[in-house]
């Protein structure tokens, strides 16, 4: 790294003070000249900026001359931009923060992170703390004979906490609990560098960002005033917010959610499919479409890809699943919708019933649980700090009920309830609870829903056409998963579709495609969002898009 080790000249003394057309002696118009009030107030601020000017050239040279006569001004400062632009691979070995343990006591080492908080003790000492992937070690730089100067004290003090930071130094074991930081370890700091500089007022402190209700009603109760980050404040600015550590566990969550749904189908035979967002109509039916103009064709962003995943099984692929943006244009300002979200999509041939699909609904999520709570206990923990909830309760068998028995409990519970409806939000709450109190579990099946509250694609019971082949799956009372068994026969399909007020023309390919012979088949949606929220027990789905689009929010 290089060091700042040159004088700045003094800068040259401005001009004259110019009138308002430019010219130090013309007037502003033709017969016109300035006015001596006017002149007076011009060479006035003419005088102060070259004052301000002197100043900062003073301060400069004074800087640089102390970093000149500083022999070891060259293991610190701000690195030059022609250090940062990959001129040649160094070979040097960097060491992560979360790899720093009492193994590498007495080893030297090179770590790159944030500065999470600068603290100064006198002159001699400043204490640094490097944050990188949630991790944090504490950097000690001490005043020392031919190693570190009062300079790169100084140095390190003035830097601005979020900056990027390079650091070279010697690890050591103190002989008690480091509490500011996850590492036991500190590193004796020998150079110090300055990658990239953070403003030094941020719009959101990440502290503030990190607290938990409980600290902040605790600090009031003891008339102490802590600062509450509001959500849209959080939301606008985000890439700030998202370094708290409770977010960096929740979109760390939300990677292995995506994974392990991934990998389970995967082991299933299962295929990967990446089907269109741009269609010529709806795919859901309703309103609640991002309409568009597609080279003078109308097309809409798809609400899903149902359409298309159903298509695939015709294409004898026999089970695909998709991992993609899904669009609803829907007005829901709830806690638990959003515009886009991701859309986490299986499709699949059945033999029999559509108890099969249900069936891997239920080794799905008994799996992602599983592996979630073995393996992302960091992560966990991380978000319960700030978000305190309990884990999440759930069978090795998951509990299917179907439609008509559940409304039977909220009835037997005093809640009275459409037996050929759809279950509001409310309706839904309470019977999550008394599943529950009944069952002991916090993720359950409910199927055999009324054909009326159904997609048109839904196939009725062979028994009671008032009811559907379909089903939908909750965690802690919310609905994440619906799921059915298709109509695969297209002069049924296309009845349905009518009937439900959908424009036949404009889904005409994906009929079609149904009368070249298509095996029975089924499948279901879930929200990947929705599934860490309600995993982690969150009070709110923008806590789980990393930038929400809702009917308010377009950015960042």
């Amino acid at each position: 790294m290089a060091s700042n080790d040159q004088t700045t000249p003094p800068p040259r003394p401005p001009p004259p003070p110019e009138n308002l057309n430019g010219s130090s002696s013309a007037p502003l118009e033709e017969g016109k000249s300035i006015s001596k009030k006017a002149a007076k107030k011009e060479a006035l601020k003419a005088e102060k900026a070259m004052k301000r000017q002197q100043e900062a050239a003073a301060t400069a040279a004074l800087s640089a001359n102390s970093q000149e006569a500083d022999p070891l001004s060259i293991n610190y400062g701000d690195a030059p931009l022609v250090d940062l632009q990959s001129k040649a691979v160094s070979g040097r070995n960097w060491t992560d923060i979360h790899s720093l343990t009492e193994d590498l006591k007495d080893k030297q080492v090179l770590i790159r992170g944030r500065a999470q908080t600068i603290r100064v003790v006198g002159k001699n000492v400043a204490f640094v703390v490097l944050r990188r992937k949630g991790f944090t070690v504490q950097c000690v730089v001490t005043v020392t004979q031919e190693l570190v100067s009062r300079q790169m004290v100084k140095f390190a003090a003035g830097l601005s906490r979020e900056s990027i930071v390079d650091i070279e130094g010697i690890v050591t074991v103190p002989g008690i609990q480091i509490k500011g930081a996850s590492q036991q370890v500190e590193v004796q700091v020998r150079k110090i560098y300055c990658i990239s500089k953070a403003v030094p007022n941020l719009p959101i402190n990440i502290e503030d960002a990190a607290r938990s209700e409980k600290e902040i009603e605790d600090a009031k109760k003891a008339g102490e005033l802590l600062v509450s980050v509001v959500q849209d404040t959080r939301l606008n600015y985000r890439v700030l917010d998202m370094r708290t550590t409770a977010n960096q566990g929740i979109f760390r969550i939300q990677s292995q959610v995506g994974n392990i749904f991934r990998q389970f189908l995967l082991s299933e035979d299962f295929v990967e499919i990446h089907t269109p967002k741009l269609i010529a109509g709806s795919s859901e039916g309703g309103s609640a479409v991002f309409k568009l103009d597609y080279k003078g064709q109308p097309a809409c962003l798809a609400q899903s890809p149902q359409l298309h995943k159903q298509m695939s099984i015709c294409g004898d692929f026999g089970r695909v699943f998709e991992i993609g943006p899904v669009f609803r244009a829907e007005d829901s300002y709830t806690h638990r919708h959003l515009c886009e979200f991701t859309g986490l999509d299986v499709e699949m041939e059945i033999e029999e019933h559509y108890f099969e699909v249900m069936d891997i609904v239920d080794r799905l999520f008994v799996t992602m649980f599983d592996r979630l709570n073995e393996k992302c206990q960091k992560e966990l923990d991380a978000i319960g700090k700030q978000y305190p909830f309990k884990p999440l309760k759930y069978l090795r068998k998951t509990l299917r009920l179907t439609f008509q028995e559940g409304v039977q409990m909220l009835k037997e519970a005093g809640v009275e309830v459409d037996p050929l409806g759809d279950l509001n939000t409310e309706s839904e709450r309470k019977l999550g609870q008394l599943v529950l109190e009944k069952y002991d579990t916090e993720f359950y099946i409910l199927h055999r829903y009324p054909l009326a509250v159904r997609p048109f694609y839904t196939m009725p019971c062979y028994d009671d056409p008032a009811y559907s082949n379909s089903f939908d799956v909750f965690i802690r009372g919310e609905e994440i998963i619906s799921g059915a068994q298709r109509v695969h026969v297209p002069e049924f399909l296309a009845t349905r579709a009518e009937a439900c007020g959908i424009d036949v023309k404009t889904i005409s390919t994906y009929i079609d495609s149904f009368r070249y012979g298509v095996p029975p088949h089924g499948g279901f949606g879930v929200g990947l969002e929705r599934v860490v929220m309600l995993f982690c027990a969150l009070n709110n789905i923008r806590k789980t898009s990393l930038f929400p689009r809702d009917p308010l929010r377009l950015a960042p």
